[in-house]
């Protein structure tokens, strides 16, 4: 009854804003994603236990985080006629909170190995329907590679299937971490209250079947300009809510105009930001090295990717 699971967190590329259902976890429009290797979240779940409990990077799990987990074990414990308590130890090699999609990471890692453990056997698509319900993010983190998350209307239909893997797209990710809290779920709370918000569901159709072309093509650049243009629609809509949220910090603004101005040079590369201020700067592999010097050159740390794969169980367990 144990079982450990190895999933990548998520970029947004065409990213998804706001939920018509806040309990089930379904958004309004489709989204497209990318998974972030190497970060990783790594997850031992044991079932056989009298209470449950969850431990997240050596410290014992919130009250919100806890309901949460719940969400997700509750449904594949009552599927697989199980009513044990469970033990969780989940450990991110990649700090958590600051934009870099942990909650998409932890919760897909949980899914897969909660199901494992319990002897389900599901597919990921299907896998990816009961991470949601920790966070939406999550479903994409399921399947992994390149990743469109159907919205659906109902808990059956919202799921993720995965368009492409990493084979023959060789696109370098780096992260500019700028620390800054982050307000996902006040963001996603109030985005009905932006004028913007209905410009934005006109505009989503067009950019997702655009994306998923930029993929089947393995036009890096073209995924880039798209991500680039999507990030700046989606804080616009943010910024103009009830509560005027502005994610971006100072550092945020440097590296924008720092990607603009290696475009002049002749480096091919486009800036995405998801719902906080860490920036993640998309590239050929090759020209990875280049873009990382230019961002450190402004004091801002940095972590190298690529195009990470769907979640996986694996044999190494964390107690």
């Amino acid at each position: 009854m144990k079982a450990s699971a190895i999933a990548y967190p998520i970029q947004g590329l065409i990213k998804y804003h706001g939920l018509k259902d806040e309990k089930l976890r379904i958004p309004f429009h489709d989204s497209i994603s990318v998974c972030t290797a190497p970060l990783q979240t790594h997850t031992t779940v044991e079932f056989g236990h009298e209470v449950d409990t969850a431990e997240i990077d050596g410290k014992i799990a919130g009250k919100r985080e806890m309901e949460r987990i719940m969400d997700v074990v509750n449904i594949l414990r009552k599927r697989a006629r199980n009513d044990s308590g469970m033990r969780m130890v989940s450990r991110n090699s990649f700090p958590s909170n600051i934009g870099l999609g942990a909650s998409a990471s932890g919760f897909a890692a949980l899914a897969v190995a909660a199901a494992e453990a319990l002897e389900l056997d599901l597919s990921l698509e299907s896998i990816s329907k009961v991470a949601r319900r920790g966070a939406g993010s999550a479903s994409r983190a399921v399947t992994g590679g390149f990743s469109r998350w159907f919205a659906g209307t109902r808990d059956e239909d919202s799921y993720s299937k995965q368009l492409a893997s990493s084979k023959g797209l060789d696109m370098g990710i780096l992260c500019a971490l700028v620390p800054a809290m982050k307000f996902t779920e006040t963001a996603h709370k109030e985005v009905l209250t932006s004028p913007f918000f209905r410009a934005r569901l006109e505009y989503v159709g067009g950019a997702l079947d655009d994306m998923e072309k930029a993929i089947e093509e393995r036009d890096i650049d073209r995924i880039g300009e798209l991500a680039e243009k999507d990030s700046l629609l989606l804080h616009g809509t943010t910024m103009t809510g009830i509560d005027k949220l502005i994610l971006w910090r100072p550092e945020t603004v440097k590296v924008i105009l720092e990607v603009r101005a290696m475009r002049l040079d002749g480096i091919r590369c486009y800036f995405s930001i998801d719902t906080g201020a860490t920036v993640y700067v998309n590239s050929r592999l090759e020209d990875l090295s280049k873009v990382k010097k230019r961002i450190e050159a402004l004091g801002i740390a940095t972590l190298e990717c690529h195009v990470g794969d769907s979640a996986r169980v694996v044999e190494d367990h964390l107690f």
